[in-house]
Order: structure tokens, then C-alpha cells, then sequence
């Protein structure tokens, strides 16, 4: 039976409401703290235990952070980077052309600027060379440098970095690794196999902190000084979001404590970047993940690699302005491209059938910086991993996307082992891929019954998950405030979300291409305004925007909006079901 008795809704989705066991514990607790109920039943869900209450909602980094020594090479790396330090060597930063690959590098970038080092940065272009190190260019970089980091790649780069001959090369990655390290001065990453597992969790800009810290400890050792390392936790939070990295343990502190060192706005080149985007508010993680972390991907995706990375290393503002500038349309132009290979991809793949285990598309000149925004759509809208791929030649790459349950990395990572794949790597969540052309069906195939032994085939669309109903009128800022005291919410800790049950509409228009704009009350004299972005990519758009005054249940989340300097809640509606 669905909450509020819902097993279809609109997007043909049972509604979830929180258990016996939840409801409970945090009518308990509201009880016990004084706290609100919406806050505690969210606190309950997160299976907060009313004794941490306190400490949940003012996490520590200090509490949190886990010793760096606990990963492997942790202080052999760290040592090197030292020495590099101390014989003022010539580094060069070899990063992934994401945002996470992005804030890594600007890490060491600012780490090393502090010591009069600049660094080279190195971020391989996606359609010419690829993910990760290739031959030519650490070859290239080895004659130049006698430090070549890697960050957010490298784990399973055995040849490339075999051709970094008469430099040492450290690997600083978060992506699952194989069976055998390459030959280098030193491999972190909490998701080697001989790992415990323990910090699996973090993403490379989470790794390279904790590098950080152990540099610190090390040049503390020898009477060095070293950069405020707080002041930097602001990239480690936007690598952390924008990776989707889950915000448990030490990630929620390294977000919780960065969104504080943003909101002081002393990086030249987020602040130009948020001021593109459109940013009014103190920054949260829905800015990172949707608003910033779009826009400094959008240089990997479709324009110059390392144009992101360059952006949060600057100094100077003239010069990050015109870089955020040129990211922003950057942006534009990747949605318009985006927006093109879904369609074609949407088509094919429910040719295939959207019940099979796998969901997948390939087409001929699908630009790679887009497929795996594009297979991240195809999973939403069929609660099944997704894979999409752009062909060119006898190649093609692609990208993968997962469901909660289902390690798609490793199934990459059997497939490039049983020769149907030229290579592939990721973590449980994510992939990506390069397929000769004349194996991608039998690739796919195989691929789909390793789904299949998972059981994906068997699920139907995603539950939605609710944490309870709400009025209208107790839709406060105040209300909000304490929410987002138990954040930050993403990946991991999914944000509060309510329902505003048999409740009017009595404006419903669409906006841009896909989204709906709706004010709603409940004929008690309190109105809210909603947002649904996306709305017109299903049937709810127009299902409610023609709504012919019936009464409905609306579930979403809430969301602070800001208008002519007055503030207000907003919902984000993410479904509905007639009343």
C-alpha cells in the first residue's frame, strides 16, 4: 500500500512513506530535543541516534577526519611531494577533465604556490586522447619534470606511466583499482584491492586533502610552514558533490565545512562562476552539483579540458571573469548538444525495451562530452544502468551510470578482462568505456547478463521516497533554516521530501523548454510557489498544467527562493497523484 495510498502516481510511482520504526524514533526525539518533527523524522531516517542530535547537526571536521596514514603509500607519497617541496622541483599535475579531476588539480596548484612553486597542469582532451595518462604525454611531461602527479586517474594506468621514464610518478585516484598497481613512487587510492574499504567512500579531491595533511604533518616535522589547508576545503566540497560522492562520515564535513569557506567568497574564480550562474544565496550543495559543477564540466565535455581547473587556480580576476564567461556559454552549447543525442538516444533504447536489465544506446558521432549526462537521463527514467556511446571509426566510448544496488565499475572492469571491451574502469556508480566497433553488440550483450545475475530486469520505476506530509503554512523559512541543518543532503543522506496532500493549483505554466512553474494552497489562506524542472521530459507537465481544477498530492522538496530581496519557500516538485 502507498503513502497516501499512491502505487501509481503521475510518473507511474509508488510513493514510500517512512516506516513504523522511523516514524517512531523521531516523534521521540521531537519530543526529547524540542526539535521540529520534520527535522527529526529526516534525523530518524538518517538513523541519527537522539544522543548525537547535537553533534550530527554541528559535525567536526576535526571529530571526522580520518587518519591519512590509514591508506596505503599514504606517507611514501606524501614524503615525495615533500622532497619536491624542499628541492623547489619542477611538478606537473596530470588530472581527469572532470570536476573532480579539476578540483585536484587546483588544490596542488594553490598548495604548491605557497612554496613559489607553479606547477604544470596537464588535462588530456577528451575526444583526442581520452581518459586518463596516455604514452605521449607522460613521456612528454617525464623530459620536463621530475614530480608528475596524477589526480582522479591513473590506477589502472600501467603503460602510460610506464613511459614517464626519468620522472616519478605519484597516482592520487578514487576509481576502482585492478589486480596489479603500476610501477610508481606510490598508489593512493581507498579503493586499491588490497584496501580496507573503510574511506571507499571519498572522491579524488577527497583523497588529495588528506595527502594534504599528511604533507602538513611531515613539513611540520622539518620546521615548514604550509598553506591554511581549511581555506581549500572549498574545492574539496564542490569535488565531492559534483562526483556524487556520498556524503557520509568525513565527506559530509569536508561539505559542510567548504560551503562555509565558499560562502566567504575569497576564490576569484567561484565567485566569477556563481555570479554567471546566477547565484543569489549562501551556496548549498544543490548550487555545487546543478549550478557550479555543470558549468566547470562543461570545459571537459565540449571545450578546452583544463579551462575548469585553470578557472579555480586563478588568481587574477579579469581573467577568471573571462574564463567563467566562456564556461557559461560552454554550458549553453553543451545542453544544446545534449539535448539532441537524448532524444536519439531515449528513441533507441526504448526500441530495446526499457524493462531489459541493461538500457543502452550507440550512435554515429555522439559527442562523448554528452553520453554520460545522457545515460544519466536514461537511468532516471528507467531505474536501470544505463549506457550510452558515441561512435567514431572502428571505436566507440561511452559512459555508464548505475542504480542504488548495483556495482556497474566492476562489471566494466570483468568485461575489459574477458577481452569484449579496449578499456574501461570507474566505481560502483559510474563508468566509462571504449568499444571497438564490430564487439559492441556481443560487449553489451554480456553486459546485460551480468545485469540480469543482479537482477535489475526485475525492477519496476523507482519508489519515491517521502518523509511525511506538511501544511502549507508550516512551509517556513524558520522550517528550512533547521532542515538544512542536518545536511548537506546529495548522494548518500537524500534530502527531506514531503507531501502537501489534496492541496489546489491555481496557476500552472510552463517555462523554458521543459519545466513548470505551479502555485498551489490548501483553502486555508496559505499559498506556495513550486517549481518542477524537467516536467515536460514526462507526462507531469502536462498532465498538470491541463489539471482542470482537481485537487492533488504534491511531493517534493524545499527550496529557498529569493525575489527583489524578499525570502521565501519554494517547492521542488519531483511528482504528483490526483487526490
Amino acid at each position: 500500500m502507498g503513502f497516501l495510498g499512491v502505487t501509481s502516481s503521475i510518473t507511474g510511482r509508488t510513493w514510500v512513506g517512512p516506516t513504523d520504526d522511523v516514524r517512531r524514533r523521531g516523534e521521540a526525539m521531537a519530543q526529547q530535543t524540542g526539535y521540529p518533527l520534520a527535522l527529526c523524522s529526516t534525523l530518524a531516517r538518517l538513523g541519527v541516534p537522539i544522543d548525537d542530535v547535537d553533534r550530527y547537526l554541528d559535525p567536526k571536521l576535526q571529530d571526522l577526519l580520518p587518519d591519512p596514514r590509514s591508506l596505503k603509500d599514504m606517507e611514501t607519497a606524501a614524503a615525495r611531494i615533500v622532497h619536491s617541496v624542499q628541492a623547489k622541483q619542477r611538478v606537473a599535475i596530470f588530472a581527469d577533465y572532470d570536476v573532480d579531476g579539476g578540483t585536484s588539480a587546483a588544490l596542488w596548484i594553490s598548495w604548491y604556490r605557497h612554496f613559489g612553486i607553479t606547477p604544470t597542469l596537464y588535462i588530456p582532451d577528451r575526444i583526442d586522447e581520452g581518459y586518463g595518462p596516455n604514452d605521449d604525454a607522460m613521456s612528454m611531461l617525464a623530459r620536463d619534470h621530475d614530480l608528475i602527479i596524477c589526480v582522479d586517474c591513473g590506477t589502472l594506468s600501467h603503460g602510460p606511466i610506464a613511459a614517464a621514464q626519468g620522472a616519478d610518478v605519484i597516482v592520487l585516484d578514487h576509481h576502482l583499482g585492478g589486480e596489479t598497481l603500476p610501477d610508481c613512487a606510490a598508489v593512493v587510492n581507498p579503493n586499491r584491492q588490497d584496501e580496507t574499504g573503510d574511506l571507499a567512500h571519498l572522491c579524488a579531491a577527497g583523497v588529495v586533502f588528506l595527502t594534504q595533511v599528511e604533507c602538513r604533518r611531515q613539513l611540520r616535522d622539518a620546521g615548514v610552514q604550509s598553506p591554511d589547508l581549511m581555506a581549500l576545503l572549498d574545492l574539496v566540497a564542490l569535488g565531492t558533490v559534483a562526483d556524487v560522492a556520498p556524503l557520509i562520515g568525513v565527506n559530509r564535513a569536508f561539505v559542510r565545512t567548504g560551503l562555509k569557506v565558499m560562502a566567504r567568497r575569497d576564490r576569484i574564480g567561484l565567485v566569477a562562476l556563481a555570479d554567471c550562474a546566477g547565484m543569489n544565496t549562501a551556496p548549498n550543495s544543490y548550487h555545487l552539483g546543478f549550478l557550479l559543477g555543470p558549468r566547470i564540466n562543461a570545459g571537459g565535455r565540449i571545450g578546452q579540458a583544463d579551462l575548469g581547473a585553470r578557472l579555480l587556480a586563478s588568481t587574477s580576476q579579469p581573467e577568471a571573469q573571462a574564463m567563467a564567461e566562456k564556461l557559461d556559454q560552454l554550458n549553453k552549447d553543451r545542453r544544446d548538444v545534449e539535448n539532441q543525442v537524448r532524444l536519439l538516444a531515449m528513441e533507441q533504447a526504448e526500441a530495446r525495451g526499457f524493462d531489459k536489465a541493461l538500457v543502452w544506446a550507440a550512435g554515429e558521432g555522439w559527442h562523448p562530452g554528452v553520453v554520460g549526462i545522457v545515460a544519466s537521463r536514461l537511468k532516471d527514467a528507467t531505474n536501470r544502468p544505463a549506457i550510452v556511446i558515441g561512435l567514431d571509426g572502428t571505436e566507440g566510448k561511452g559512459s555508464g551510470r548505475s542504480v542504488s544496488g548495483i556495482d556497474l565499475g566492476a562489471q566494466i572492469h570483468k568485461l575489459v578482462q574477458e577481452g569484449f571491451l579496449l578499456k574501461g574502469g570507474g566505481h560502483k556508480m559510474a563508468a566509462g568505456l571504449t568499444v571497438a566497433r564490430d564487439q559492441l553488440e556481443p560487449a553489451m550483450a554480456r553486459l546485460t547478463e551480468l545485469m540480469e545475475k543482479q537482477g535489475t530486469h526485475l525492477l519496476g520505476p523507482a519508489d519515491l521516497k517521502l518523509d511525511g506530509l506538511l501544511m502549507p503554512s508550516a512551509a517556513t523559512v524558520e522550517l528550512l533554516t533547521q532542515i538544512e541543518s542536518a545536511g548537506p543532503f546529495g548522494a548518500g543522506a537524500s534530502g527531506p521530501r514531503y507531501v502537501f496532500s489534496d492541496v489546489s493549483i491555481s496557476f500552472a505554466k510552463r517555462v523554458g523548454e521543459s519545466h513548470l512553474k505551479l502555485r498551489f494552497g490548501d483553502g486555508l489562506g496559505t499559498s506556495l510557489d513550486a517549481i518542477a524542472f524537467g516536467a515536460y521530459d514526462s507526462n507531469l507537465g502536462p498532465a498538470l498544467e491541463s489539471h482542470g481544477g482537481k485537487r492533488v498530492h504534491l511531493a517534493g522538496k524545499l527550496d529557498l527562493n529569493i525575489w527583489n530581496g524578499r525570502q521565501s519557500v519554494q517547492l521542488r516538485l519531483d511528482d504528483a497523484a490526483w487526490a
